[in-house]
């Protein structure tokens, strides 16, 4: 059986630049899902174990988490940018930093915990909480980048 020509010149070659662009988009998103279920995943665990170690008392494991979420989010984009050590895809980028930081850190949960501390009549804790926060998360992510560019500037590979 004989297939009909396109009824536009351009219509194949439109036809195929959108599936090549769908498939790119899906496989996009699809490298972020699977980093955001890694990453919620250990954010779960890690605040069943502070639970076990530490009680409810002070919400730390939410604090480790966004803390090494952003130690690791300033150390792998700065080895993996422009001028990083380590070469890798903007898919592998979107991976490791939208999907397993983005699923691991959370200021939803800080922002729930410091209310709750505050409306229990915690007040230094609450701004405990938020102090500590900021400060670390900031210090974090400066370190992680600063390793990073040391990292980059070492000679080998």
């Amino acid at each position: 059986m004989n297939r009909p020509e396109p009824t536009h010149p351009t219509a194949r070659p439109r036809a195929q630049a959108w599936l090549r662009n769908f498939r790119s988009a899906g496989s996009l998103y699809l490298a972020v899902s699977a980093g955001a279920v890694i990453g919620s995943v250990l954010r779960a665990l890690v605040s069943l174990a502070s639970l076990a170690m530490f009680g409810p008392g002070f919400p730390w494991g939410t604090l480790f988490v966004n803390v090494v979420g952003s130690f690791v989010i300033g150390f792998y984009s700065t080895l993996t940018g422009p001028d990083g050590r380590l070469l890798a895809g903007s898919r592998a980028r979107q991976f490791v930093m939208a999907g397993i930081c983005g699923g691991f850190t959370t200021f939803s949960t800080f922002s729930l915990e410091t209310l709750r501390l505050a409306q229990s009549g915690h007040w230094p804790m609450a701004g405990l909480n938020v102090i500590i926060s900021v400060i670390t998360w900031l210090f974090a992510v400066w370190l992680g980048h600063m390793f990073a560019t040391r990292l980059n500037r070492l000679g080998g590979i």
